[in-house]
């Protein structure tokens, strides 16, 4: 018999449906991400799924960033530089 630890069952459609329409509360979203990719109860799939979610959302983070930092420093230098 397997260890169902090691061999868990795959995540439903169902629950994936569900996940997805979680997934546009917002704050909501943001506060499941971090309890599924750290908290330690969710399906494995669920909580990698969550974690290259949240590794994204990092990357766009920094690349709004800087693109911004980018556009400032641009308007700053067509304005004149005050």
């Amino acid at each position: 018999m397997e260890n169902p630890i090691s061999n868990p069952e795959p995540v439903s459609t169902k629950e994936w449906l569900i996940t997805i329409l979680l997934m546009i509360i917002p704050i909501v979203n943001i506060v499941l991400l971090f309890l599924w990719a750290l908290g330690g109860n969710a399906n494995p799939s669920k909580a990698n799924w969550a974690k290259a979610t949240l590794i994204w959302f990092a990357i766009l983070i920094v690349f709004y960033v800087i693109f911004g930092v980018t556009l400032g420093a641009a308007f700053f230098m067509f304005d004149g530089g005050m």
